[in-house]
């Protein structure tokens, strides 16, 4: 019973201290101001990671205008590169040419008759 009451006592001195109320107090502001607050610690590092996807993000784009340059000034100097681009991707051609072309598309052969009922 001594040992009980000798711990009682303490935990209650221990209650009662300003020591104890003051660092409960600074604590829970700590942890409001670092984890729920708008300038978190946690949204400071929600910012980072975006701030690295946009930096990748405009790395690439940043490829995408150089090579989109390399092409227009390829374009303006090299009337070749035009025939190469208009007969690649818009598939024309000269007049005494044919162009055949293949689709790697694989479908399946559908039945006429599916649409078709009996009565």
């Amino acid at each position: 019973m001594k040992v009980i009451n000798y711990i009682k006592l303490n935990l209650l001195r221990l209650w009662r201290s300003m020591f104890l109320k003051y660092s409960l107090v600074m604590i829970l502001g700590f942890a409001v101001v670092g984890f729920l607050g708008d300038n978190s610690v946690w949204q400071h590092v929600q910012n980072l990671r975006l701030i690295e996807q946009l930096t990748e993000e405009k790395d690439k784009y940043n490829a995408d205008y150089e090579r989109d340059q390399a092409q227009i000034r390829e374009l303006d100097t090299n009337p070749k590169a035009m025939e190469k681009i208009a007969r690649e991707r818009y598939f024309m051609k000269a007049e005494d040419e044919d162009i055949f072309v293949l689709s790697d598309d694989e479908r399946t052969p559908q039945s006429i008759l599916k649409n078709e009922t009996t009565e």
